[in-house]
């Protein structure tokens, strides 16, 4: 499909009658030639004020443009102003020479809308050819200067060379070979001066449609970097799906425009996500707060691209589940009580708690509690930092008791090297009995498991008339005495180990149940 060259068919027809009348001319055609020129003339002048009131509306959308959005528009309205008085400027000067070379032609008062001596052949030469002004060549060099400017401003190329050859300025022939004239004196040496006032006419006809595409290029520029969009749709985005009761609902309500056929490209941690996808999901492991960062990729109309970063973060929970039995809420007083203390959605670094009747301290995420008095209450209030706001999530209150007593049993090494516990109830090894070096006490009742230091015990024997022999304990280790009458035990003989005394970690030292011996 052809090309257009961006002319509209008046300005053809212009250029084409401009071309036949100098044809003619050069033939010494009659004055009919002369008024050929003048009605071009006047139809060019016509068409440069129309074009100048088209390019004025332009320049004034985007005035108003600039005026409604300064950011976004005054850029473009800053160029396009250049562009105004460039054109302005350089009109002006075509203008100015229209006015000198009639007055050369016909005296001062000349006027290029009546021109008496249209045939002078004198006087374009006279004031463009003039080696002492170089009127011709200041034109040229402006009209260069105009022409690269305006190129610059337009990104169509077939616009970009309808302009070129417009306002040429090349001493190039139809074949593209040099003349030995220069651009001002092929047109503009022996030429009558209806003829050059014609071809400045037409010069300002040129100069008017380049500033026309060059505006229409920048008011197309204003939105060729805006993001196009097909699709509206409102979200709602919350600081968080779980709220406690009595903390704040937060949520920003917004419109996202989408260009559902033209996705950005999404970037996170220096990887894309698939394309044509927005949704960043994964498999979670460690507990904790992770913050993460990217950046999306949108390209514009105009070619280009831009990066909008965005961060967010993300909570992990342990999967958790609290369960309480309301009949067992004891806490010993006296010693360290581990506890876990969580809360459903907020994470173990935004819990605190308080406790009545004792001390309560962090261990990592664990917890001990230390009661102090004996049947008095311990009440732990837990509270949680929700959006910097510490809000009470409940309170728990457990009975205060005395550790039970410990029960004495002695350790010693079985047949497979393993430590074990003799408590009675069945005999004991002679050879392991003199192998023990004493008794321990425990509380290990697969709820508890207290060590307590014995503190003495007594062992009782009995001679064969009945009679009582009472030996006491060295500490918690058993006496040379007492070692002297385990020796003499016969088989199925016992002893009782009894009058324990042990302290625990409570610093309670108690008189605890006696250990009956059967030695095998």
């Amino acid at each position: 499909m052809a090309q257009s060259s961006g002319l509209t068919p008046r300005q053809k027809m212009i250029n084409l009658m401009y071309i036949v009348l100098t044809a003619m001319l050069a033939l010494n055609v009659s004055s009919d030639v002369l008024d050929g020129f003048t009605q071009v003339d006047e139809g060019l002048n016509r068409s440069n004020t129309n074009v100048a009131e088209r390019n004025h509306a332009l320049y004034k959308r985007l005035e108003q443009f600039a005026e409604q959005n300064p950011e976004k528009g005054k850029p473009w309205l800053e160029k396009a102003t250049e562009v105004v008085e460039f054109t302005k400027t350089l009109s002006a000067h075509v203008d100015s020479l229209k006015y000198a070379v009639v007055r050369k032609a016909d005296g001062r008062n000349g006027n290029p809308a009546d021109i008496q001596h249209r045939d002078d052949l004198e006087a374009s030469s006279a004031v463009l050819l003039n080696p002492a002004t170089l009127e011709g060549q200041r034109l040229r060099h402006n009209i260069d200067s105009y022409r690269t400017f305006i190129v610059s401003l337009i990104a169509d190329s077939l616009k970009q060379r309808t302009i070129e050859a417009a306002l040429s300025t090349s001493n190039l022939d139809a074949n593209g070979r040099p003349r030995l004239q220069t651009w001002e004196e092929t047109n503009f040496e022996a030429k009558p001066v209806v003829a050059a006032v014609t071809l400045l006419s037409k010069l300002e006809n040129d100069i008017r449609y380049a500033e026309g595409e060059a505006l229409t290029a920048l008011l197309s520029a204003v939105d060729a970097g805006d993001v196009r969009v097909n699709e509206l749709n409102a979200f709602v985005i919350p600081r968080s799906r779980s709220v406690m009761r009595g903390s704040k609902y937060s949520a920003n309500i917004v419109l996202a425009a989408v260009d559902t056929t033209q996705r950005p490209a999404i970037f996170i941690g220096g990887k894309q996500l698939p394309e044509g996808s927005d949704l960043y999901e994964f498999a979670t492991g460690s507990t904790g707060t992770f913050d993460y960062s990217g950046y999306l990729e949108v390209a514009h109309g105009d070619g280009t691209t831009t990066q909008h970063p965005f961060q967010s973060s993300y909570t992990v929970f342990e999967p958790t589940a609290t369960v309480s039995a309301t009949m067992m809420n004891v806490l010993y007083a006296g010693i360290d009580n581990p506890l876990s203390i969580s809360a459903p959605g907020v994470h173990s670094n935004q819990i605190s708690a308080t406790m009545t009747n004792g001390t309560l301290t962090r261990q990592g995420d664990k917890w001990i509690a230390r009661p102090s008095a004996v049947g008095k209450d311990a009440v732990i209030t837990v509270t949680a930092n929700i959006d910097g706001t510490n809000q009470t999530m409940g309170t728990t209150t457990f009975r205060t008791r005395k550790l039970p007593d410990p029960t004495p049993f002695i350790t010693y090494t079985d047949a497979q090297g393993n430590a074990d516990r003799y408590r009675g109830g069945k005999p004991l090894s002679k050879a392991v009995l003199l192998s023990a070096p004493g008794i321990d006490a425990a509380i290990d009742d697969e709820l508890l498991n207290i060590k307590f230091n014995v503190v003495s015990f007594q062992t009782v024997f009995f001679d064969q008339t009945g009679a009582n022999i009472v030996e006491n304990s060295n500490g918690a280790q058993f006496s040379e005495r007492q070692k002297a009458q385990f020796r003499q035990l016969k088989r199925g003989k016992r002893f009782i180990i009894t009058n324990v005394k042990a302290s625990g970690p409570d610093g309670i030292t108690r008189s605890i149940s006696p250990l009956d011996v059967l030695v095998n």
